[in-house]
């Protein structure tokens, strides 16, 4: 078994909560392990976002995610959860698509039950898959990846079908083998409540800004039962943010002389990407 999915089995294992903030760059993905996080979540409407500057509306292609993902593992020494979308088709797909994601050192696989193209869980429009189908793509999955990395089975039924369907589906997709459980985009604590009672497995929560679900802290997240809490675009909006509040300054001034409190350190930049070390490289085979 692969070292991070030891460390992804272990961390779940432990009495609280993981929480598992997103990224979309590789510079993003070390700033999350920088701040003493232990695991981070490679999201996929983050990279279609940030990469592409596209919405999260399965227009980003396997092979553009698969190569991002490759950058973000890279750059980390903790567990990287990966947004697979739907696999990127049927069974046959799943199976190039797990193998391709697991050598590139994955710990956790993350599949939903939308149709193609997909759309963002707080997005509306969404259409699924039939039960059967999902059940089939989970062992297909399972059976492909083994023991190199965990599979996490999302659910979107809630907004399509209802909150009694999710479960059911749920249920079901533990039983084809999901080895972590995520109903996305409940709307109440309530919901909430009733989801991470399901306990044969460990359970996924995705907190949106501005999306569908309560807002509840980590620590009642935890109580509720709750076992991974995924921030999966905070980091990103942040960091948009951080770059208009920049921009209207430098285009109201004229200057970003004044500036520096919209942006870090070039110490602390060249800290995050390794600078020294290259340094040190660059010296130790310098031409003499």
């Amino acid at each position: 078994m692969k070292e991070q999915v030891k460390k992804l089995r272990k961390l779940i294992k432990d009495d609280s909560i993981l929480v598992a903030p997103g990224a979309s760059t590789a510079l993003l993905a070390r700033i999350v392990e920088d701040e003493g996080f232990q695991a981070v979540y490679a999201t996929g409407a983050g990279m279609s976002n940030m990469i592409l500057g596209y919405p999260d509306m399965g227009l980003a292609s396997m092979y553009e995610m698969l190569e991002n993902t490759r950058r973000i593992v890279d750059a980390v020494n903790i567990p990287v959860i990966v947004d697979i979308d739907n696999g990127y088709g049927n069974q046959i797909n799943v199976t190039r698509t797990v193998r391709e994601f697991c050598k590139a050192g994955a710990a956790s696989l993350q599949m939903e039950d939308q149709i193609m193209p997909k759309k963002c869980g707080h997005f509306k429009g969404k259409a699924l898959i039939s039960k059967e189908e999902m059940i089939n793509k989970i062992k297909a999955a399972k059976d492909t990846m083994g023991d190199d990395a965990l599979l996490i089975a999302r659910t979107d039924a809630i907004a399509v079908y209802g909150f009694e369907d999710a479960m059911e589906r749920a249920n079901d997709y533990i039983e084809a083998g999901a080895d972590i459980l995520f109903v996305e985009a409940p709307t109440s604590v309530e919901q909430m409540r009733e989801i991470a009672k399901t306990t044969k497995v460990p359970n996924v929560v995705n907190l949106v800004e501005g999306g569908r679900t309560p807002l509840l802290t980590n620590e009642e997240l935890e109580s509720i039962g709750f076992k991974i809490a995924l921030y999966a675009n905070g980091p990103l909006k942040a960091a948009i943010k951080g770059t208009q509040d920049y921009l209207r300054q430098l285009k109201a001034t004229g200057s970003s002389k004044n500036l520096d409190e919209f942006m870090i350190t070039m110490v602390e930049r060249n800290r995050l990407t390794n600078l020294d070390a290259f340094y040190e490289i660059e010296t130790k085979y310098a031409h003499s």
